[in-house]
């Protein structure tokens, strides 16, 4: 492990894990010593760590913290991020809103405190230009290499505490602009400098301007596929999972479902089905779970309350094993699922992990293991031991963003949800079943609806900053416009507002009911 204490944009002094001094040339911006460095010492760790902050960085903590090499940490012991919160203007992404308390998959990096693995400097290279703000190099390496499968989190346990010891390191608003036009599509630019002037009552034409004169990035020369990944942890212990399957009218899909996972090399132990039919006097469809034999445990519920977030709670609370798998009953899959799975599990010692999930005749949209944006509720594996204090709110029943929402919980408690290309899980979405007896949601009635649906809204004010909502809501106003009859744009924005304002009034009482 190869320290690096930096202060005033210079590199000050460069020691060992042991706390010896090494030889080394000080000279130049931060970044390129880090890339000098990694060149000499392949195998070691990098650690950065701002001098005010030396007494604090926990170094015995770091070996556990980046337990494989395609990894990179950082911790900004601050309330703000590099870019404060105007970037939410721009990215409406899960990985703006930093929970700095629990570590939290970001491309949001600071220089306070850091590591990363020299293998991955040493396949960036001269790919990035080594900028003289180390603050923005390393942003601009995190945005650039998080869609290539580096995994990137915010870990306050890289420190002591995280008391602040001087002020804080803020970007400018030509290098707000400056980032946006290398990291982003052009007309992001523009929508920032209207954000800014809409909400914020700013006119900022001199960053705005230079920013249009920058080069943009790109990250198609960089290649991470030769880092070897094999995480220390211990993450998989018995090995058993359960798995939970709610279903309503799919007798002959789930049908399917049960033989595949039947023909399992790694069988589960035990399948929850809830089957839901709010129809009174409805039976089961599902006879073939007692007239078959199964090699498994099959614990069979039926209910008449429909709704998949109620369901999956229910089977939730009856999951005993070290594993769970929320499933859907359209999922067709290969006899290897599991054992596939754990493999990718125990390498990358990950407690979530989300399926490529294709329908047919769709290919691969994404080829690399990524942190992933969303997450799946019928198509993840999870720890059993960290859903103790997570559950599908029912706020979300039978609109949309329920799994995104039960996603943002895992996150918010420290476990990041990784997207796995392979093997994936074929999605079916068969015709019949779902929402089939449409709920009368109390908005329905409304002589103004609401835009966009109170749930998304709620998802929206529940886990998103204030630039991120009011960003969404520059793109949904140009991006309905088209869609609607009204042509005179100033009548439309009188209608969009009050929509808008209907939206957020249902969302805060779906919140206050939760």
């Amino acid at each position: 492990m190869i320290i690096v204490y930096h202060f005033d944009d210079k590199i000050t002094e460069v020691v060992s894990l042991e706390n010896q001094k090494i030889k080394f040339d000080c000279t130049g911006t931060i970044s390129a010593g880090l890339i000098r460095l990694a060149d000499a010492f392949s195998d070691e760790k990098i650690v950065w760590c701002h001098s005010t902050y030396k007494e604090h960085l926990a170094v015995e903590n770091i070996d556990t913290l980046l337990h494989h090499n395609k990894m990179m940490l950082s911790f900004r012991p601050k309330i703000n991020n590099f870019f404060e919160d105007y970037i939410g203007y721009v990215e409406e992404s899960l990985f703006i809103n930093v929970n700095k308390k629990v570590s939290y998959p970001t491309w949001q990096m600071s220089s306070y405190v850091g590591v990363i693995h020299a293998s991955v400097l040493n396949a960036i290279n001269d790919k990035i230009v080594c900028d003289p703000d180390f603050d923005y190099y390393l942003n601009s390496m995190a945005k650039l290499c998080m869609p290539l499968g580096l995994l990137c989190y915010s870990e306050p346990h890289l420190l002591k505490s995280v008391e602040t010891n001087d002020s804080p390191l803020i970007a400018s608003s030509f290098t707000l602009f400056r980032f946006v036009k290398q990291h982003y599509k052009t007309r992001w630019v523009f929508l920032l400098a209207l954000n800014l002037f809409l909400y914020e009552r700013k006119i900022l034409f001199y960053p705005f301007i230079s920013a249009l004169f920058s080069k943009r990035r790109i990250n198609n020369k960089i290649n991470l596929d030769g880092i070897v990944v094999q995480s220390s942890r211990a993450i998989i212990g018995t090995g058993t999972i359960d798995v939970i399957i709610p279903t309503i009218g799919r007798s002959s899909y789930l049908y399917d479902v049960l033989k595949d996972f039947s023909k399992q090399s790694v069988l589960p132990d035990k399948i929850i089905v809830v089957e839901q039919n709010p129809e009174p006097f409805s039976k089961t469809e599902l006879d073939y779970i007692e007239t078959e034999n199964w090699p498994f445990e099959i614990r069979h519920v039926f209910t008449h309350q429909a709704g998949a977030c109620s369901a999956r709670n229910l089977a939730l609370n009856q999951t005993t094993s070290e594993w769970v798998f929320l499933a859907d009953d359209d999922n067709r899959f290969d006899s290897d699922l599991f054992k596939d799975i754990f493999k990718k599990i125990k390498r990358y010692g990950c407690n979530v992990v989300t399926t490529a999930y294709p329908q047919k005749g769709e290919g691969k949209l994404h080829r690399k293991v990524v942190q992933w944006s969303t997450f799946g509720a019928g198509n993840s594996f999870l720890k059993r031991i960290i859903l103790q204090n997570v559950k599908f709110d029912l706020a979300f029943e039978f609109g949309y963003g329920e799994d995104s929402d039960f996603g943002m919980q895992l996150r918010n408690q420290g476990h990041d949800v990784l997207f796995l290309p392979e093997p994936s899980i074929m999605h079916l979405k068969a015709p019949v079943g779902g929402f089939r007896t449409k709920p009368q949601l109390r908005w329905y009635n409304e002589t103004i609806q609401p835009k966009p649906s109170p749930t998304i809204m709620l998802y929206l004010i529940s886990y998103k900053t204030k630039q991120q909502t009011l960003g969404y809501k520059t793109t949904l106003f140009f991006k309905y416009y088209k869609h609607q009859n009204i042509r005179n744009p100033f009548n439309y924005l009188k209608i969009f507002k009050k929509q808008w304002n209907q939206s957020v009034y249902w969302a805060n009482e779906l919140k206050k009911e939760s």
